[in-house]
């Protein structure tokens, strides 16, 4: 008999994120990506230069590059941009295919939410 008990399993399993659709935790995950300016400015950047070296990146932010590398993993680890080698330096640009998705995602949630019929008697 074993008395080993599994924390990591039991923990994962309380995970709540996972009783809710697919949608709505990409679409989570999705505001999570970009509710820091910094990865806000980082897509801005690239949307603006097309293709550009994480070096630049960095000098046109007020953020070490350790932690602009970071906020370009966190955007690469979702598909909202990607990243091509050459030689010392990382090309990064967007991904324009998962950018609409997300767009289009978060364009019908709010749509849905923004056409209730139901008032409240506070103005907001």
């Amino acid at each position: 008999m074993s008395y080993f008990y599994d924390i990591k399993h039991t923990f994962i399993n309380m995970i709540k994120a996972d009783a809710f659709s697919t949608d709505l935790q990409d679409l989570a995950k999705f505001a999570k990506a970009i509710s820091h300016p910094a990865r806000l400015a980082i897509l801005q950047y690239l949307a603006e230069t097309k293709t550009c070296i994480s070096g630049d990146i960095s000098d046109s932010l007020p953020l070490s590059r350790s932690t602009v590398s970071q906020h370009l993993n966190d955007l690469k680890e979702l598909g909202l941009i990607k990243g091509q080698i050459d030689g010392l330096k990382v090309n990064y640009c967007l991904c324009n295919s998962n950018i609409q998705k997300y767009k289009e995602m978060f364009q019908a949630f709010f749509g849905n939410i923004g056409t209730s019929e139901i008032y409240c008697s506070t103005d907001c």
